[in-house]
């Protein structure tokens, strides 16, 4: 593949400040700065996490619940309304030149946006999240949609109680998960991929009361009733739901690449107002710290969006 190479004749455009990144915390940031009557442009990657949420129940203000799809495009409206700018593409480089950042854009297709490869901006606001490692069965997706499948007990383990619980794991943070599930019921089941003697956490499980099944994926099968571990033709145990405890990759590149600190996790390492290790670079959500969850997002993307329009102000006196 060919590297994408920042044409000289590309027209730059001037920002205040860019958000890569159009999950909660970005069209947070976002509204935030158009109410301080900043120029602000916001990157849109794809689609974000948040979107697969098919409920969610513990998001402030929605007593009822919220879909992902929604709470999204009423964020969207949101931001757009105070004058946000959003453009379909992927930041691919992030570069500082002198007081301003440089980043350069990739379409969909893969192709740098014409005319327009690069924007510029005096700072950067990243809220890139990360990806959930799925397993590849069928309609994983779909049932992702549906509750069947769920990839955060924090997020909806309520709606679990005194459910068959089944997780899904290949080492201990599949043994953590099971065992934190324990808070909503008894009927918690570890399917485990590979060798459970690999696993250091038995012991807690068997106090918890956790069965550890050895599987492969082809054992498992998602319906919209169930899911089940088959072996040959029978079916060998049915659970309600089933939580995913494979991992996730941290979206952190661009940061990563041009040298911000970050943990052992691949969570970047930040100040109280949400500005990495690299001055104007600032952070939140997902891939900041351990706790994913849209009111933290929200509530460091407002932090991180006040710090910026702050310094800004200075910076014009």
């Amino acid at each position: 593949m060919t590297k994408n190479v920042i044409r000289p004749e590309a027209k730059i455009d001037d920002y205040d400040a860019i958000i890569v990144g159009a999950g909660p915390a970005g069209l947070t940031a976002a509204t935030y700065l158009g109410r301080f009557r900043r120029r602000v442009l916001i990157l849109d990657g794809g689609r974000p996490r948040a979107d697969w949420i098919p409920q969610s129940h513990n998001t402030p203000g929605f007593a009822a619940g919220v879909g992902g799809r929604q709470l999204l495009s009423d964020l969207s409206r949101q931001a757009e309304l105070y004058g946000a700018q959003r453009r379909a593409a992927r930041a691919v480089a992030l570069s500082r030149k002198a007081k301003r950042f440089e980043v350069a854009l990739e379409t969909a297709q893969g192709d740098l946006t014409a005319g327009r490869a690069i924007v510029r901006a005096r700072f950067v606001l990243l809220a890139t999240g990360l990806v959930d490692r799925l397993p590849p069965l069928d309609r994983i997706e779909a049932a992702i949609r549906a509750a069947k499948v769920r990839v955060c007990p924090i997020c909806d383990a309520y709606e679990a109680i005194d459910k068959a619980i089944a997780v899904l794991g290949d080492d201990d943070s599949g043994a953590r998960e099971a065992a934190f599930l324990t808070t909503y019921s008894q009927r918690v089941t570890l399917l485990h991929l590979g060798d459970p003697a690999t696993l250091t956490g038995k012991k807690a499980l068997d106090q918890h009361g956790v069965e550890v099944e050895p599987i492969s994926l082809s054992d498992l099968a998602v319906g919209p009733e169930a899911v089940t571990v088959r072996r040959g033709d029978q079916a060998q145990r049915t659970s309600d739901c089933l939580y995913l405890a494979l991992g996730c990759e941290m979206q952190t590149r661009l940061a990563v690449d041009e040298g911000a600190a970050h943990d052992a996790d691949g969570n970047l390492l930040v100040s109280a107002h949400q500005e990495t290790s690299i001055e104007g670079l600032y952070a939140a959500g997902d891939i900041v710290r351990w706790l994913n969850q849209i009111a933290v997002a929200a509530a460091e993307a407002a932090i991180a969006a006040t710090h910026i329009h702050k310094r800004l102000r200075a910076m014009s006196e």
